[in-house]
């Protein structure tokens, strides 16, 4: 696929310096640019590379001074790298612009799905499923009975949505995720054994969550294990059963949440954190990667540490531990000068 420098300019309302025919057809770093390649120049620390960029196009700010030779043609933006990002956008949109299904698939009877479908080889659509428009189920995906997927959904290939699923609109689902598999509950019997809860709920993810490659999102007991519009959660994070995650809150990698939690909006959670069942957290909460939370946590709250401490008061205690050897010894010389007195 191939775009010549005009018809760039045009997507960015842009202005181009340099030959308009000039065509691209990849994408590179400026430092590693070759001919037929576009970049972006936004940090002045990459600026001495625009003069050596074997790039075709360079997009740069409005502003941008050139001060020697240059053999890339440029096109001229208010912001280069949200023009490039843009860009990136744009390219994704016409590279995943696939319709039709492919063959072998098998679509229920009783499933019904909108224009602009594609499915991909593979796949398997459940009883009763509803699609709406524009989605896109890439191969070996499963859909399961009686799931609802809103407009614009893209589900990558391998994907699994259990029965019963709600997603909203313009959701993204990776490769690997599990939505709806059984949530951990067991109860112990007088023998020590182990027998399974039925886990009747559902998972519901609301509009616009981008959910990363490998996460699970268990089904509820009973209900449904929510996860609010706007949020966003990287690859390989465990999401137990009757969690809710609030509007907006983003969660890092390997990140765990046991049951029954509530997490507020605007949330930050940082990778390999590790969350108990059934407590509270707050909105607009800043939780540190590695941490530990076991309680509690209010409004705006800002945690380190496992258990999890007052992001200033773990700071503070931190230098103390690391000076726990000197401080010890300091201790042992002036109780050994003390009983020698």
């Amino acid at each position: 696929m191939k775009f010549t420098a005009t018809q760039i300019a045009g997507i960015l309302q842009g202005e181009v310096e340099g030959n308009g025919d000039v065509e691209v057809s990849k994408l590179a770093k400026i430092e590693e640019g070759i001919e037929g390649s576009l970049t972006f120049l936004a940090n002045p620390k990459y600026t001495h590379y625009i003069y050596s960029t074997q790039a075709s196009i360079t997009i740069v700010d409005k502003d941008f001074v050139v001060e020697s030779a240059i053999a890339t043609t440029l096109i001229r933006v208010e912001n280069a790298y949200k023009a490039f990002s843009q860009l990136l956008e744009y390219y994704n949109q016409v590279k995943m612009n696939k319709t039709g299904i492919e063959q072998p698939v098998f679509v229920s009877e009783t499933a019904s799905y909108g224009e602009g479908i594609y499915i991909g080889a593979f796949a398997y659509i459940g009883e009763n499923v509803k699609i709406g428009n524009n989605v896109k189920i890439y191969p070996n995906s499963y859909i399961g009975d009686n799931v609802v997927l809103g407009d614009n959904v893209v589900v990558f290939a391998g994907a699994k949505i259990y029965s019963e699923s709600s997603i909203g609109n313009n959701c993204v689902i990776h490769s690997g995720v599990i939505l709806g598999a059984d949530g951990f509950g067991f109860t112990p019997n007088e023998k020590g054994e182990y027998t399974k809860v039925p886990q009747t709920g559902n998972v519901i993810l609301e509009d616009n969550v981008d959910i990363g490659a490998g996460t699970t999102i268990d089904r509820a007991t009973l209900g449904s294990t929510i996860i609010r519009k706007g949020v966003k959660l990287d690859n390989q994070i465990q999401i137990a059963h009757n969690v809710e995650i609030g509007e907006n809150t983003v969660i890092a990698a390997q990140t765990g949440i046991a049951g029954s939690t509530k997490i507020g909006k605007n949330c930050m959670i940082g990778g390999q954190v590790g969350i108990v069942g059934h407590i509270t957290i707050g909105d607009n909460v800043r939780i540190q990667a590695q941490s530990g939370i076991g309680r509690n946590v209010k409004d705006n709250e800002t945690l380190q540490g496992s258990p999890a401490l007052n992001y200033g008061d773990y700071n503070k205690s931190y230098v103390h531990f690391k000076n726990l050897p000197k401080i010890i010894e300091r201790i042992n010389s002036f109780e050994k000068n003390k009983n020698n007195d």
